[in-house]
């Protein structure tokens, strides 16, 4: 057996080429989103995104606390990763494009997204909160790093001590 071959659990090793890290995202996996919180403390969050023109649309509840944080600094952080060990990491700014309201943009953005994090039911999740008021933040990223497969990149590693 080559050494390839036994080394073909790590999978492909390397940054995501652009097409990769697109289907990456379009999978569905949760992200984290890194914010400051009023003391200047990091305040991490589960969310759902998508991601689409050029950057990553987030949709808090009007009452989420995080989402005054971002609006008083827009300095934020998103990671999204999966066991397999692929991850996007995201460092950006944030633009509240809708201040809380009903039957905004943010609408049609949260139905794609119900969809994809919970497949034909999304909308069964989403109906009943249709008139509660949401959030409509974009996330620009001013860097992006991307990751795959099971072993360090060359920058890590020491030839010796």
């Amino acid at each position: 057996m080559s050494e390839k071959q036994d080394e073909a659990w790590r999978g492909k090793v390397g940054r995501l080429t652009e097409e990769e890290k697109i289907a990456f995202l379009d999978e569905g996996q949760l992200g984290r989103l890194a914010v400051l919180d009023d003391d200047g403390w990091p305040y991490v969050i589960p969310v759902w995104y998508e991601y689409s023109d050029g950057g990553y649309y987030i949709i808090p509840r009007a009452r989420s606390r995080w989402a005054q944080y971002i609006k008083n600094d827009k300095r934020v952080s998103l990671c999204i990763d999966d066991p397999a060990m692929r991850k996007v990491m995201v460092k950006g700014e944030a633009e509240i494009v809708e201040e809380p309201n009903v039957g905004g943009r943010w609408v049609e953005i949260g139905k794609r997204m119900s969809i994809r994090y919970l497949g034909e039911h999304g909308p069964d999740y989403l109906q009943p909160t249709i008139n509660e008021p949401r959030w409509l933040i974009f996330l620009r990223p001013l860097e992006t790093t991307t990751w795959q497969g099971v072993d360090w990149a060359s920058k890590y590693k020491h030839t010796k001590w």
